[in-house]
């Protein structure tokens, strides 16, 4: 064959391929995007269709990514209307039962029934032939957005394996996932929880785990990089970005002979301050009293209060008898004054233990989880979501919990989305679900977070670990991060690591790329 006419062929045959398909997508009134009308004469079915993921009855951004869904019926092609109480639909038809609703036109649907209701109208066609018309699916668009940026650890479910784990950064508005970190930037150590600033994507904290020597915590700010010593555990920043709590644990990984085999016990643990502009780790003695085991520190909005558990210590071998109180101590930093410590839930009296606590941006709310007992509530399937009104001190477990374990959570900047990690669907992986919360602390069925692909998740053997919520999307280079854990010069070492007559290191500090 003629060479040149072998180029133009390879050059042009996509294209004609793509027309001949949507040429036949018209007549049969089944192009994704177009407009056509509904099959006529269809057979009305009194339910709702299945779906897959379930986005049904729920509440969602007006800012979030389409949800692409499967319809989960027999039929041999389905169509599809999204139209909205406001105006605007979007119809697409398919061979196949993937439904993909373009973005442009659905951000236009949002935008324009952002506080009212939008409609799935769903119909299959037969093997003979004929259509059926389902019951509308019903979600209602919120006012308020969604923080832009999700940011999350992706690894695998086994206990022991934490040499390939990646932290992530997730566009809500589109499908984008980009790389943060992965732990073969690093050495092939473990990248343990971060937490970030107020929600600013500029500056955040994690920590390294499987390090030779102290194990350290890589600090963010503004960008800059930095890499701190003797530090562990959990994270929480003091909202004037001053002060960070954290957790010093000494954790044992164990398994079980029945049921969920992996579990995790807490043999000591105290809380420690770690001021940043003066580089200096303090142990506050209310926090770190010796017969108290205390972990997961979380700030309050204000920062004039400290959230955290805590719990009598004991021995591994009463492991299933240890449970934490949810607490809390006043703090003044001006003054830089302790007050004392107050019980907000007892493990005496709600018989549980208590983990995970945050406090909603307006100060209200204290969402929390509540396990049998211990405080690592991931590998429980009975780990439940819980709420309180700090108001009136009142607290309830959450409507929105499953089966299977419910953790992780993190609040939107304005405190009307919850995202979550949850394990419902198959017991094993955690997913990332949203949840609306209204001004009365009502939350609404949650969410999946979307995916291009609606059966993404069905062969995905990943768990998404510590789910939260940013502004924007995390701009600091692998290579600036990677840098601070791998070469020792880069280290900032607190003031209480070092002898009382050296001088603390001052930081050495790289600038995202």
């Amino acid at each position: 064959m003629n060479p040149k006419l072998t180029w133009s062929l390879r050059r042009v045959w996509p294209g004609l391929i793509g027309l001949l398909a949507l040429t036949i997508g018209i007549m049969l009134g089944l192009a994704p995007g177009r407009s056509s009308e509904p099959p006529p004469h269809a057979r009305l079915v009194n339910r709702l269709p299945m779906l897959r993921p379930d986005y049904s009855d729920t509440v969602i951004p007006p800012n979030i990514a389409p949800l692409n869904f499967r319809v989960a019926e027999p039929g041999r092609a389905f169509w599809v209307e999204v139209r909205g109480e406001r105006g605007m639909s979007i119809r697409i038809g398919s061979r196949a039962s993937t439904v993909e609703i373009p973005a442009a036109p659905w951000r236009a649907l949002l935008t324009t029934n952002a506080g009212s209701r939008i409609y799935f109208d769903v119909f299959a066609r037969e093997p003979g032939g004929a259509w059926d018309r389902f019951l509308s699916v019903t979600n209602r668009v919120a006012l308020e957005p969604i923080d832009g940026t999700l940011v999350y650890r992706l690894l695998g479910p086994l206990y022991n394996y934490y040499n390939d784990i990646g932290i992530y950064q997730r566009d809500l508005e589109g499908y984008r996932q980009k790389l943060i970190v992965d732990s073969s930037d690093i050495g092939h150590h473990c990248l343990n929880c971060h937490t970030f600033l107020n929600g600013r994507p500029d500056t955040f904290a994690f920590h390294v785990r499987g390090v030779a020597g102290p194990q350290p915590m890589i600090l963010v700010q503004s960008n800059q990089v930095s890499r701190v010593d003797n530090t562990a555990g959990y994270f929480s920043w003091h909202p004037s970005g001053r002060l960070i709590a954290y957790s010093a644990n000494k954790l044992s990984f164990f398994v079980h002979t029945t049921g969920e085999a992996r579990d995790v016990f807490d043999a000591d643990s105290d809380l420690k301050i770690y001021r940043v502009d003066a580089n200096r780790v303090e142990t506050p003695p209310v926090i770190g009293q010796p017969d108290w085991n205390e972990t997961w520190p979380a700030w309050g909005p204000t920062g004039r209060h400290l959230y955290f558990c805590r719990a009598r210590k004991q021995t591994l071998r009463d492991f299933r008898k240890v449970r934490y109180d949810l607490a809390r101590v006043s703090y003044d930093l001006a003054r830089d004054a302790w007050g004392k410590v107050e019980t907000l839930v007892a493990a005496a009296d709600s018989g549980l233990s208590a983990s995970e606590p945050v406090v909603s941006p307006d100060g209200r709310w204290l969402l929390f989880c509540l396990a049998p007992y211990g405080n690592f509530p991931i590998y429980q399937p009975k780990a439940d979501l819980y709420v309180m009104d700090l108001r009136t001190r009142h607290w309830r477990r959450l409507s929105i919990n499953s089966d299977q374990a419910d953790t992780w959570h993190s609040w939107s900047r304005n405190g009307r989305w919850v995202v979550f990690s949850s394990k419902r669907d198959n017991g094993l992986l955690a997913r990332p679900y949203f949840t609306y919360v209204d001004e009365q602390g009502t939350f609404y069925k949650p969410f999946l977070l979307p995916q291009r692909d609606p059966a993404y998740y069905d062969a995905y053997l990943k768990t998404f670990n510590r789910p939260e919520l940013v502004t924007g999307p995390v701009a600091v280079s692998r290579a600036a991060l990677a840098r601070a854990v791998l070469r020792p010069e880069r280290v900032r070492r607190p003031a209480s690591s070092v002898a009382e007559d050296q001088t603390p290191a001052a930081p050495h500090y790289s600038t995202a790329q």
